[in-house]
């Protein structure tokens, strides 16, 4: 049986490739579920045109490969014309939580190399407040994650070692670990939030992406989709689609 929040992810997914998706251009390739939703659409809005794609994650370039999109190593003059990837949480500012796939690093690399981010959610990712339903992904060095959980848990967080099923902790393709954080209460101001994990010592990268979507595209299970754009500063024309 068909999940219908997955099938509403697959369904806005397929919305954002065929509305902002162009023959050749330059993508960057998101990691999880509703990644793959987007790769999927891509090849099958476009069966025999050609990309030039670089992905956050191996799982993402062997689906890509899969499917016939050819995806090379990341050049350091790289700049994409476009990046679809998920989120695990979508604020109204199009202020985000991200890294439920533990590519946020590279997600979050990646994404400040696009010109435009879109990000593809089902309804119920919609929150008021980040920190809300999911938990604050933080990619941290091994060696400093005993001292930094002790830092953080002082600081309000829960704090949850990510773990595979083994029980061994999970490992990024970095190399780093995991810490999934949940903070005493719904993150009013998230830019002070990620500036202050960003300082501590150990911290690579955290998974709150702050003013970096353009828009969001939600799918809801009765089949419904809309996008959410967000608001551009005073005097900037918001950017159209091509």
């Amino acid at each position: 049986m068909t999940d219908p929040l997955d099938a509403a992810k697959a369904s806005a997914a397929r919305h954002a490739v065929e509305r902002y998706v162009r023959p050749g251009a330059r993508l960057a390739l998101g990691t999880g579920s509703t990644a793959e939703h987007a790769v999927r659409a891509i090849r099958a809005v476009f069966p025999t045109d050609t990309f030039d794609c670089v992905a956050s994650s191996s799982a993402t370039e062997r689906l890509a490969a899969s499917l016939g999109l050819a995806v090379r190593p990341l050049r350091g003059s790289d700049r994409f014309d476009l990046m679809i990837d998920g989120a695990d949480e979508v604020a109204p500012t199009l202020d985000l939580t991200k890294g439920g796939g533990g590519a946020l690093l590279r997600e979050k690399l990646l994404a400040r190399l696009a010109a435009r981010l879109v990000i593809v959610v089902d309804d119920a990712k919609l929150v008021t407040s980040l920190g809300e339903r999911a938990p604050i992904p933080v990619e941290v060095v091994p060696y400093c994650r005993p001292v930094l959980e002790l830092e953080l848990a002082a600081s309000g967080y829960r704090v949850r070692l990510r773990s595979v099923p083994s029980g061994r902790p999970f490992l990024t393709e970095n190399g780093n670990e995991i810490l999934d954080l949940v903070p005493a209460a719904p993150l009013r101001r998230p830019a002070e939030a990620e500036a202050d994990l960003r300082s501590k010592v150990g911290v690579v990268e955290t998974g709150l992406f702050i003013g970096l979507a353009e828009r969001a595209v939600v799918g809801s299970p009765d089949g419904t989709i809309r996008e959410l754009v967000r608001a551009a500063p005073a005097g900037v024309v918001e950017p159209q689609a091509r």
